[in-house]
């Protein structure tokens, strides 16, 4: 048995190598053709006996430099020796310098490549494997030598905000900078950008292996598909016909998969060497309430070694790089480029601030990547405060699981808060309410969206529910206040029936105009007609609320909105939240805090049993949680638990959760062991007895199958909900939200400062602000250089935003009919030309009437009503293109009457001066 601190650290390093396939020789004994990579102590060399050197395929390719357990902090020190190893010639041999260098306690390993163009230390999991020097070995250039061999980005296709963040982070794979952090707003393309950078990675740097790394199995699908739809712009192939993609839906990895697609979930627990339940994969883990105190140790699988990956991208990072998950991540020898719209100081923390891309939501909205919002306020009563149910009152008690109701007398007061709402009670009242409020007041927060026959349209709203059950009572409401059919609204969460079915008919038909989830759409997943979201619940996370919000945020074209939504009238430049729950003003932190364990739901439990959290708090609270449910369990109820608990009643199981930490059971297991292993080397009998261990402690977890946590959530759910129908709601406010106000009035002022600053160099402008007498001669063209020029400068102030904030602060008249009218009917407000925001097509009306009022007045010819049909015809052309000369009489609707010709047949001589006077006196 090793005894001094150094021999042990051997002992841990030769395990180490052992479990990434080399094989340990003494220098006394070698045999090289024993096996492709041999690690052959204390070899000789002439600065003295090498610790290790790492033979593959009969060359000397590698080095280590053994230190004890203590001099982890001063392996950068013990770089020097490795060094001078890796330079010396080894006995008998005439080799060149060794290009593998590590330094090792066996706890902690670094490693250097010396074939990289600036050879740098970095610290690993684990050695790699013979097989993966013997690759290397062959390339004549090394992955980060490769890095230089990228060209210069093609940018056709791609938004500047794409632009920047591939080439500061290709810049930063330059560096050498092994993790790197793009934040991107919802919206502007993070995928894309993504693909973009991982295709460059395999075309130029010659990358093997890219792991796209998500949390929730929709986010997983979904990364697929744009795959499969990417084209680069410099091939016409798509990507997967150039690159293998394998979204992992088991332990099994093809060998030929050059980008793979998993959760983290699946991705722990193929490294565990244990199956997954895909329930596991569809909820975020980060939003359960259940964190482990002790991270959970990832140990080496030969399947998947360190090196397995050369780059992870991690997709919604912010969510998915703390807790048990970080351990996933360290696993790997990998460069990290974390992709999340809202990142907080975690983020930045673990990506070592290193920030190639800030993209806020604020610039992708300026920059008209994203779409803003404002904000609509429902308060009621019993949302505020709840309600009491006074002893006596007879009330429903609705099971929660199978909905079966009872009537029954309450025998004392039952005081509820509005916490408890749509839990444990239920107010109808109080949701449809809420419902007819948004009803009521859709039609004044979209003014556009009537049909010719004065219909309103519904825009494509989604709600937030608290519970599934909760997502139950509102849609039955929504479809009883909206009067109509089942298609109109419907729910879309993990528990629905095909989910997937419903959602890209919410994405991309008619119906349903409303749908209700609770979290599958919550994070993640594109809706681009999506204009509003009635939030009935709250959230506690400023994160997982500006994902939310980021459902929102996306534009389309109008020609897109309207295959879903046929009456709308102008391109999506805002959406709305509807906030009926107090979401927009409850304090919000950057991360969930860790809650006492009572607190913490029984599915987030099993939850984290079912990814593979093999926590002593995590299986004591189970333990305890399975004791106190057995007692409200009916016989017929356990029955069924044992079937798909393999046979097992829940104390049986209780009682090997508990025993899997037990002292004295630990304390019988090492006994056997150390009697079995005598005279063993230390670290061999606790290998012996982790295994033992591991062993007990998956035996205990291996009946949490999805089937069995499916049937513990849901029988324990069997619970009343008390139907409070005797409580009445009182509407306190509903308006728009304070905020919207001010930020209507720094758009205004945001625009009159763009005006003022191009008075003198835009045409148009000019004429409006210093030459009136020549506003006759405005054409669609000059104008049009205006809304261009806006456009491209700042889309943010576009001119149906500029109005919009008008209407808010009740300072503009009916909506404009399209984008130009309103830039000319907001040009001459802020001139001065119109003391009142009226739309130009209104203004232009009105001069027409007076223009013919003052020709009929008096005892002069009266225009015939022929010519009083082409005068207005005139008008309506003059009203949306501003101007109209004698060439636009060959244009529609004059070519289809006569023209040019007919014109001169009504008016004869006058012809010209009433061209003239029309085009001076409606842009008066």
């Amino acid at each position: 048995m090793n005894q001094n601190p150094e021999q042990q650290a051997r002992d841990k390093i030769d395990s180490a190598l052992e479990r990434s396939g080399w094989i340990i020789q003494d220098k006394s004994k070698i045999n090289l053709s024993a096996g492709l990579g041999i690690a052959i102590r204390e070899y000789p060399t002439d600065a003295g006996p090498a610790d290790y050197i790492l033979f593959v395929d009969k060359k000397p390719a590698g080095v280590i430099e053994a230190k004890r357990e203590e001099e982890g902090h001063r392996l950068t020190v013990a770089e020097v020796q490795s060094s001078e190893y890796a330079s010396a010639k080894l006995k008998y041999l005439d080799n060149a310098p060794l290009p593998f260098v590590y330094e090792s306690t066996g706890e902690i390993i670094r490693y250097t490549n010396n074939r990289d163009p600036k050879p740098r230390s970095r610290n690993i999991f684990s050695f790699h494997k013979p097989f993966t020097f013997l690759q290397w070995l062959k390339e004549e250039k090394t992955l980060r030598t490769r890095f230089f061999n990228i060209p210069a980005l093609l940018t056709e296709g791609l938004r500047a905000c794409q632009i920047t963040a591939i080439n500061n982070l290709e810049n930063s794979f330059r560096e050498n900078r092994p993790k790197a952090l793009l934040q991107m707003a919802t919206g502007s393309g993070k995928t894309y950008a993504a693909i973009t950078f991982i295709y460059r990675l395999l075309k130029f740097a010659k990358a093997q292996r890219i792991l796209f790394l998500v949390d929730t199995k929709n986010l997983g699908e979904q990364a697929e598909q744009e795959f499969m739809a990417y084209m680069p712009n410099d091939d016409n192939r798509k990507f997967t016909e150039l690159y293998n993609v394998q979204r992992l839906k088991s332990s099994y990895i093809a060998t030929d998969s050059q980008v793979c697609i998993s959760t983290i979930q699946r991705l722990f627990s193929i490294l565990k060497d244990s199956e997954l339940d895909e329930s596991a994969e569809e909820i975020n883990p980060n939003e359960r309430k259940w964190h482990s105190k002790e991270p959970v140790s990832v140990v080496y699988n030969e399947k998947i070694p360190v090196e397995f990956f050369d780059f992870i991208v991690i997709d919604e990072c912010h969510r998915s790089i703390y807790n048990l998950w970080k351990q996933v991540l360290d696993y790997f020898d990998a460069f990290l480029i974390g992709l999340t719209a809202t990142p907080d100081n975690r983020t930045f923390g673990f990506f070592d601030q290193n920030i190639v891309s800030e993209y806020t939501h604020e610039q992708a909205v300026i920059d008209g990547v994203n779409v803003g919002h404002d904000v609509f306020i429902i308060e009621t009563e019993i949302s505020k405060k709840g309600a009491v149910i006074w002893k006596g009152e007879y009330v429903d008690h609705r099971e929660k699981l199978s909905r079966k109701k009872r009537w029954e007398q309450l025998d004392e007061d039952l005081e509820y808060s509005s916490k408890q709402l749509d839990d444990s009670v239920v107010n109808p009242n109080q949701i449809r309410l809420i419902i007819q409020t948004f009803k009521k007041r859709l039609p004044e927060i979209f003014k556009d969206r009537f049909d010719k026959d004065g219909c309103f349209e519904v825009p494509k709203t989604l709600v937030f529910a608290k519970t599934d059950s909760h997502a139950d009572d509102i849609i039955q409401i929504i479809r009883e206040e909206f009067a109509e059919e089942n298609r109109f609204c419907k729910k879309i969460t993990y528990n629905a029936d095909n989910p997937k079915s419903t959602l890209s008919l919410f994405r991309n038909e008619y119906y349903p105009r409303i749908a209700v989830t609770v979290d599958m759409i919550a994070t993640g997943t594109d809706v681009k007609p999506l204009e509003c979201l009635l939030f009935m619940r709250d959230v506690k996370s400023r994160n997982y609320f500006e994902q939310m919000k980021g459902r929102g945020t996306r534009v389309i074209s109008l020609n897109d909105l309207k295959k879903v939504t046929p009456c709308a009238k102008f391109t999506k430049d805002h959406f709305v939240i509807i906030d009926a729950i107090g979401v927009t003003k409850s304090l919000k932190t950057d991360s969930r805090p860790l809650e006492k364990k009572p607190s913490v739901p029984l599915n987030d439990l099993l939850g984290a049993v079912a990814v593979g959290v093999r926590d002593e708090d995590l299986f004591s609270s189970i333990a305890n949680r399975l004791l106190r449910l057995e007692k409200q369990l009916n016989q017929k109820e356990k029955n069924i638990f044992a079937d798909k608990a393999r046979g097992k009643s829940i104390a049986q199981i209780a009682k090997e959760l508990l025993n899997a930490y037990n002292p004295d059971t630990l304390e019988e297991i090492r006994s056997k062991v150390e009697d079995k292993y005598r005279g063993e080397a230390p670290d061999v009998i606790q290998s012996e007895i982790n295994k033992k261990h591991s062993a007990l402690i998956e035996k205990a977890a291996e009946a949490f199958t999805g089937d069995l946590n499916a049937y513990i959530e849901n029988v324990r759910k069997a619970h009343e909900q008390v139907i409070d129908i005797i409580n009445p709601d009182n509407l306190l406010n509903a308006g728009w939200d304070k905020d919207n106000k001010e930020k209507a009035q720094s758009l205004i002022h945001d625009f009159k400062t763009w005006l003022t600053e191009h008075k003198d160099e835009i045409t148009a402008l000019q004429i409006f602000y210093s030459q009136p007498f020549r506003r006759r001669e405005l054409t669609f063209q000059m104008l049009k250089e205006v809304f261009e020029k806006l456009k491209s400068d700042k889309p943010i102030l576009a001119p149906l935003n500029v109005w919009r904030s008008y209407e808010l602060l009740g300072q503009a008249g009916a909506s404009p009919k399209n984008e130009l009218i309103a830039l000319v009917s907001l040009i001459r407000h802020v001139c001065g030309i119109d003391i009142s925001l009226i739309a130009y097509d209104k203004t232009v009306d009105k001069n027409f009437q007076d223009w013919v009022f003052k020709k009929h007045a008096g005892a002069g010819e009266k225009f015939s009503e022929e010519q009083m049909q082409w005068l207005r015809m005139i008008k309506d052309f003059i009203a949306g293109s501003f101007h109209i000369e004698k060439e636009d009489f060959e244009l529609s609707p004059f070519n289809a009457i006569g023209g040019l010709g007919k014109m001169w047949q009504l008016f004869n001589e006058k012809t010209d001066e009433i061209i003239a006077e029309l085009n001076e006196a409606l842009a008066a």
